[in-house]
């Protein structure tokens, strides 16, 4: 698997582009901003989806740069790409495109020659997801190295934010790739 990593906004947001090797498809995970930047680093790549960890403004501000791609996340977050407020966006832009499909607790995808398992692990956001595939596992703002999301906006949970790293803990060996900043591995 091939995962290239576009560092994008003022939140310095990490958007993921996962492939497979020899393949002209790929997965993006969470395009926060500067839809130009992400196709430049995708190259030849087609986009087959778009899989959000959550619905805030810095994880979903490109999904317009990319029409009629199929757009994955939780039931739960759809209302933050409606609302400005529940989706903290502080340039007040609201109505981004809407999801497709939605993604539950347990469930496998496959797309773009790709395993992907859905962990949901709710407290920085109601529908906040992880996606696991393999050992590699795409965080969002659940898990950052020596840190975790905060959970004081609308929406979070201190109480759901343990639970799911205690959840998140017991995958010894996954590598982290988080919403923000540099990933690392879970020991």
């Amino acid at each position: 698997m091939l995962i290239d990593t576009v560092v994008v906004g003022q939140l310095e947001n990490n958007v993921y582009i996962i492939s497979q090797p020899g393949r002209d498809d790929a997965v993006l995970v969470d395009p926060g901003s500067d839809g130009e930047k992400i196709r430049q680093r995708l190259g030849t790549r087609q986009v087959k989806a778009i899989l959000l960890t959550h619905g805030h403004w810095d994880h979903t501000g490109a999904l317009k740069d990319f029409p009629g791609v199929p757009i994955y996340m939780h039931q739960r977050d759809r209302i933050m790409l409606e609302d400005d407020f529940l989706g903290m966006d502080p340039q007040g832009i609201s109505a981004r495109p809407q999801p497709t499909d939605f993604v539950a607790e347990g469930q496998e995808l496959e797309m773009a020659g790709l395993s992907i398992q859905v962990l949901h692990t709710p407290g920085h956001s109601p529908g906040s997801v992880c996606y696991r595939m393999g050992d590699t596992l795409f965080t969002g703002d659940t898990l950052f190295l020596n840190d975790y999301g905060r959970t004081d906006l609308p929406g979070g949970s201190q109480a759901q934010m343990r639970a799911s790293l205690r959840r998140l803990f017991t995958l010894h060996g996954c590598s982290f790739y988080p919403g923000h900043g540099p990933g690392g591995t879970i020991k």
